[in-house]
């Protein structure tokens, strides 16, 4: 449609122009010794205006032949990036792909033969990203260098050189060697999110809790980091910081945390312990009772019902006011008896303990009964429930099927004058076998008297001999034989006869 329009619009200027010079029929005479030329003025403007497109078309000419150099290094400008696009893409598809292999040949070639300073910085940290994952470290750092040299004095390109370089160091736990790095990148502003996040991942795999702490705050201000990891974050560095805070450092820490936070089973956990280790019971009942009216933990539990008798009747009256709210609470159980006992109310102590074994047994409850046992003056029970307790420490402890019997120590001629010393009055009934030197018992969980898991046979007692004198050695050792072990495969056997 536009080209219908220009051509009426050439048709319409040519009839005009036809028609003026129709009306106009004057001459025109141009006079160069020793020659005359004489024109018509329709002629004249017509070769005026043919020669004035032949002069501008003669000057675009010669202008495009002078500009020709220029306009062929732009095209060979044009067609290397092109190229170096092409390979650049080619490689970051190849590193998200996981083909790292063919991601480091493209970018390694773009490397080598763009003249980018940005491509090059680009092509070398996506190489050195691909061998890094492929674990070539070696000609990783040849080319984080080579990309260090291409961004040269660009602090923009260096502060991506080191932030790609940082976050490798950090995979390889190399935190120092981060921090290094990362440290000038750290801004008043925190306006460079991703390294302060680097940063505080290598504080953490160098177990700086202050800043750890400090920056996991800055970051969840700035909404950079996920809430739920933040959270966990502050719970450790807080943690790791109560583990070491003094009397005068204790408000800064503990004053700093907001009341949620002060609520976890964990931060009161830690901070119940340094109120004990500073000498304040009352304080470390205050944050447990806070924190265990939030939510019932077994360790919170167990530590407020460590106290001495004049914190038992207290924290008894509390503990029982969970109780309401709870009443087939294990832990809570336990905890009741425990302050029961330490306020030697020990059948309502021995209530509480026998309730929370019913819901939950475990070494804890175990060992408490026993010491309930042992106060009151009943030992088989108390041993049996430590024995217990000894057993639930370790459920998956082996079995052992079959021991190695007792060593027969009766042909000994040393063990001789004592049992004929030792004879039993006739009025006595003889054991059908005697006793080992060295053997080993048990006892069955009821209490019944230990008695031997295999004694030999009788036999008949060998003959009188003179005992030879005996070494320091032969005395503080057995040197009974044991059964069904040949002492001739033994290291010594040559020397035994």
């Amino acid at each position: 449609m536009r080209s219908w329009i220009w051509t009426l619009i050439l048709f319409a200027a040519a009839v005009a122009l036809a028609l003026v010079l129709r009306e106009h029929g004057g001459n025109v005479l141009i006079v160069a010794q020793p020659w005359r030329i004489e024109l018509s003025l329709s002629l004249a403007v017509v070769l005026a205006l043919v020669a004035f497109l032949a002069l501008h078309w003669l000057l675009r000419a010669l202008n495009w032949l002078s500009t020709s150099p220029g306009r062929l290094r732009a095209w060979r400008g044009r067609r290397a990036q092109k190229r170096d696009v092409e390979l650049l893409e080619r490689g970051w598809i190849n590193v998200l792909e996981g083909r790292y292999v063919q991601a480091e040949k493209d970018l390694s070639n773009l490397l080598t033969r763009t003249r980018s300073a940005d491509r090059k910085v680009l092509a070398g940290l996506s190489a050195a990203r691909a061998l890094h994952l492929l674990g070539e470290t070696a000609r990783r750092d040849q080319v984080l260098k080579l990309a260090q040299e291409g961004a040269g004095q660009d602090s923009r390109l260096r502060q991506a050189v080191d932030t790609v370089t940082a976050e490798m160091y950090l995979d390889q736990n190399r935190a120092e060697e981060a921090l290094v790095l990362l440290e000038p990148l750290q801004d008043a502003s925190s306006r460079f999110l991703h390294g302060t996040r680097l940063l505080l991942r290598a504080h953490r795999q160098l177990g700086h809790a202050d800043r750890v702490y400090q920056l996991t705050r800055l970051l969840l201000r700035r909404g950079a980091i996920d809430e739920t990891q933040a959270r966990q974050f502050i719970r450790e560095s807080t943690v790791q910081r109560l583990s070491k805070v003094e009397e005068s450092g204790w408000s800064a820490v503990w004053g700093d945390l907001s009341a949620d936070e002060r609520l976890d089973s964990d931060v009161a956990l830690a901070g119940a312990q340094v109120q004990i280790r500073l000498g304040h019971p009352a304080e470390s009942a205050r944050i447990l009772e806070a924190a265990l009216g939030r939510r019932m933990d077994d360790r919170l539990l167990r530590l407020y019902a460590h106290c001495d008798a004049t914190q038992a009747g207290q924290r008894l009256g509390h503990a029982e006011l969970w109780l309401k709210s709870n009443p087939d609470h294990p832990g809570l159980l336990a905890a009741l008896g425990q302050l029961c006992l330490a306020a030697q109310l020990w059948g309502q102590g021995e209530h509480y303990l026998e309730r929370s074994l019913a819901l939950r047994a475990d070494t804890h409850i175990h060992a408490l009964l026993g010491n309930l046992h042992d106060a009151l003056g009943h030992p088989e029970q108390a041993l049996r429930n430590w024995r217990l307790a000894c057993q639930a420490a370790d459920d998956e402890m082996p079995v052992i099927a079959r021991l190695l019997p007792a060593a027969d120590t009766r042909g000994d001629p040393r063990f001789e004058e004592t049992t004929a010393a030792a004879d039993p009055a006739p009025d006595e009934q003889p054991l059908a076998t005697s006793y080992a030197a060295s053997g080993v018992y048990v006892q069955d969980e009821t209490g019944l008297d230990a008695m031997p898991i295999s004694a030999p046979p009788p036999r008949a007692p060998a003959a009188a001999a003179v005992p030879e004198p005996l070494s320091a050695e032969d005395e503080y050792f057995d040197t009974a034989p044991i059964p069904g072990v040949d002492m001739s495969q033994t290291s010594d056997g040559s020397a035994r006869k």
